[in-house]
């Protein structure tokens, strides 16, 4: 088991401050690694070389982000996933494509899943944003996660979403942020943020992460 690093300190980060990090992956230059792409903006408080030792390391911790593979001994990342996501975002950072594992990760309670080939801005971009609360995919997996949003809308019924909740809907399966999707479809970041927020209470969930939850859940009958 990996033991903690130093760093970051105790409470939760505010605006300005570094995202605190968890990384958890039984292979030692990979954890090297991914602290070198951080780089500022982020500070690594913990690591761990498998899935106990993670779940250890984040309740002694509690950070902004855990940031996790998908395969380590102790039960894998889907272990972490299971113990620990109501305390911290947990972005798995793997190399498999399946969609089988997405869905498990994704049905566990993860917030993100992003393949270890990403370029290193764009890794930097989307866990600043899971650690935000927003869920992140990797562009190659969009299209599993859209196909379970699809689904879930048509399970609406009752209550179906307007065309605007849906098109909202859309773009946030495709992982874009709130001025991301204003950009898209000509309103504001805040209007953006209210249709959000209706597509949640018409489904009677909480966070937009749980729309990607509810989805897999709901989707694969």
């Amino acid at each position: 088991m990996a033991g903690a690093v130093a760093g970051g300190g105790s409470g939760r980060r505010s605006v300005a401050a570094a995202v605190r990090v968890v990384l958890a992956d039984d292979h030692a230059l990979v954890r090297a690694g991914l602290r070198a792409e951080l780089g500022e903006g982020f500070v690594v408080v913990g690591e761990a070389d498998d899935a106990p030792g993670a779940i250890d390391v984040v309740h002694a911790h509690q950070p902004d982000l855990v940031v996790c593979d998908l395969l380590m001994p102790g039960g894998g990342g889907l272990a972490v996933v299971r113990a620990v996501a109501p305390e911290a975002p947990i972005v798995i950072l793997t190399v498999s494509e399946a969609e089988r594992d997405l869905l498990d990760a994704v049905a566990a309670g993860a917030a993100g899943y992003l393949l270890k080939t990403t370029p290193t801005g764009e890794l930097r971009e989307q866990l600043g944003r899971a650690a935000a609360g927003e869920p992140v995919f990797s562009p190659s997996l969009a299209a599993l996660v859209l196909g379970e949003f699809r689904r879930m809308a048509r399970a609406v019924g009752a209550n179906p979403m307007s065309e605007r909740e849906r098109e909202v809907l859309t773009l946030v399966a495709r992982g874009a942020s709130y001025g991301e999707i204003g950009r898209e479809l000509g309103i504001s970041p805040r209007t953006a943020e209210n249709h959000v927020r209706n597509i949640l209470g018409k489904l009677h969930l909480s966070r937009r992460a749980d729309l990607v939850r509810y989805a897999v859940e709901h989707g694969l009958g």
